[in-house]
Formats: C-alpha cells, structure tokens, sequence
C-alpha cells in the first residue's frame, strides 16, 4: 500500500501521497488525470504541451510543460515522489508508434527515460522507493500459439516498439531489484475510446475508422480481418492504473495483463462501426474491404491476442465496466460531436 496502508488516501497527520504523471496530455494519460484530480492526492503533470485542468479538482495540482527526454530534465519532476505512473510514447508521425529499432527518439522516450529515472533516484535515494507504474503492451509477448494469454508466457517481441517496451520494462524490475523503484508494469491490449477532453485526439485503430466512415471512405482490413482483438475502453484503462496505485504490494516486481477478455475479430469491429456511423448519420454503411497490407506492418498486426487478467483483478478488485458494443457506440458519438464542432 502506498503511505499510511490505504492506497492513495492518506492516513491522519501524514502528507498526501505525491503522485507523478508522465504523459499527462496524452490519450490515457487524461483519463488517469481526470480519475486521479477527485483523489486526495498531490498531482504533478508533466507532459511537453500546456495541460488542461479538470474542473473542481480535489487534488493538489502542479503542472510542468517540460520534454523529461532532456538531460537532467527528471531531476526537478521526481523529488518528493510517492509513484510515478509513466504513460510516455514515441509518436512517428501518421505511422503513430510505428517505427524502425534504429528509431533514437523511439529509444529515447521509450527506454531512456525510464533509464533516467533510476539513475536520477540513484544519485540521491529517497528514504522509500518511489512506486513506478509503466505502460506496456499485450503483443510484447510477440508471435505465440496461446489460445489466451496471461501473463506466464515468454517473451518474444516481433517489432522494434515491442522490443523497446520489453527493455525499458527489464529495466525497471533491475532497479526494484537493486531498490530504487518498485516497479510494475501494466500490459494493455488496444485502447480505444473518447477522449478525456477535447484537446486529446485518439489516433489508434478505432478512431481512425471512424473517421474514414463519417468521410464516406471505405474500412480497410489488412487481408481478410480474422485477427481478433480485446478492445479496452479508455475509462477502464484508466481505471486499472489507479487501481495499481491503490493496491500496489500485490503487484510490485512483474508485469500484469490488462483486457476486456471480450475478443472480436477485426472484421466484426470494422463492420460494427460501419453500421454505427450509418445510423447515427442517416447514410448507408461504408463498406469493409480487404486491402494488402502496407510495408510497415509488423507481425504482430497479423497475431490475435485474446487476454485473461483475472491475476490482475484478482489482486486489485478491477474489472472493466463498458462493453465492446457500448464502447463504439460512445466513440463514433464523440468523434460525430467533433465533427461538428470542427466545421464552420
């Protein structure tokens, strides 16, 4: 448990737990914020752009516009931190978090920070290692024959995105090894969902479909869209990580499944937001085709992975609450409202 034994609430007399947040304008990363500002916690959002506040917030809330990939940038962000809760990722472009293992930025954000981290805590240990809470990814485990995975699996990473969270993840267990950190790392499926506000925009699979239906563009699988996927909706993403926060003895040292443990194939995804874009607009649904894949794709785009985390809820009490279809629905909702909003 984090100070005084009762997760993030504190005990009489002592101080508010401080918790660090990297990557706080970004798409999970809002949504932890906005769970976490109605705790009575000490807030530090850290993110490269201005960070938007939620309103009537009971936390305690600094905000610091600063690039942690810069030399000595940690040093200032991490003193006095109760957990650190990293949510950083390397963007390129169109391709979003495709890209090459001789990427540097990817590198950078991706393992170096991480990296920084210990040894900024190494340089001038705190009395109690900070709890550090990293993102991870499902399709770390890379290409497997599991019917579900959960979490005994060996890893194999098959892309450089795979590879580099896997490092930075070993990373972290060494330094909770050496007792600079305690670490845990949360494997997430795909996130998909509305944002937490309106200056986050969701560029994953889910979105960009949607956007291509509201624009009367055909859905585009790669071959024939039997790879099925466990799609998490953001709130509950977001749900788990404060959820890691509240109980992280029972989780400190491994990494954890997250799912919805609701697989659906990608061609029944594609399919069901067509429909949902045609009856909220009025139009008839945009078809869904088949097209060869590009050259960036990596082998775990071709990988179903079905995920069991009952470990995970088992040691915390989570448990997702917004179903698949439900989910959908709110996303082509939200992206409509956007639209609309966007247009003169």
């Amino acid at each position: 448990m984090m100070p005084g034994g009762r997760g993030l609430t504190p005990a009489s007399g002592e101080p508010a737990p401080r918790v660090v947040v990297f990557g706080a304008t970004g798409f999970i990363g809002s949504a932890v914020v906005r769970l976490l500002a109605g705790r009575p916690v000490r807030l530090r959002l850290v993110a490269r752009r201005h960070i938007p506040l939620p309103s009537d917030p009971v936390a305690d809330i600094e905000t610091r516009a600063v690039d942690v990939t810069d030399d000595g940038a940690l040093s200032g962000l991490v003193e006095d931190a109760t957990a650190v809760v990293h949510l950083m990722r390397h963007h390129d472009g169109e391709r979003s978090w495709r890209f090459s293992d001789d990427d540097p930025a990817g590198d950078r954000v991706t393992v170096g920070t991480v990296r920084d981290l210990l040894d900024t805590l190494a340089a001038d240990p705190p009395s109690t290692p900070p709890l550090c809470l990293l993102a991870g990814s499902v399709s770390q485990v890379g290409v497997h024959t599991r019917p579900r995975l959960d979490g005994s699996e060996v890893d194999a990473p098959a892309s450089a995105y795979d590879r580099q969270k896997l490092t930075a993840e070993r990373i972290l267990f060494e330094g909770t090894r050496r007792g600079l950190v305690r670490g845990v790392s949360l494997r997430f499926p795909t996130i998909f969902g509305a944002p937490a506000h309106g200056s986050v925009i969701d560029h994953g699979i889910v979105s960009a479909m949607i956007r291509r239906g509201l624009a009367g563009h055909p859905l585009t699988l790669w071959n024939n869209g039997s790879v099925e996927r466990d799609l998490l909706y953001v709130d509950d993403a977001a749900s788990a990580v404060v959820a890691a926060l509240d109980r992280p003895d029972a989780l400190v040292g491994r990494h954890w499944l997250l799912g919805s443990e609701e697989c659906t194939s990608l061609d029944r995804i594609f399919t069901r937001l067509s429909e949902a874009v045609a009856w909220r607009t009025g139009t008839s649904p945009v078809p869904v085709v088949g097209v060869e894949p590009p050259a960036h794709a990596t082998p775990p785009d071709f990988q179903s992975y079905r995920v069991d985390a009952t470990a995970f809820r088992r040691r915390t009490g989570w448990r997702p609450t917004v179903p698949l279809d439900q989910g959908l629905e709110r996303t082509v909702s939200h992206l409509i409202h956007a639209r609309a909003i966007a247009e003169p």
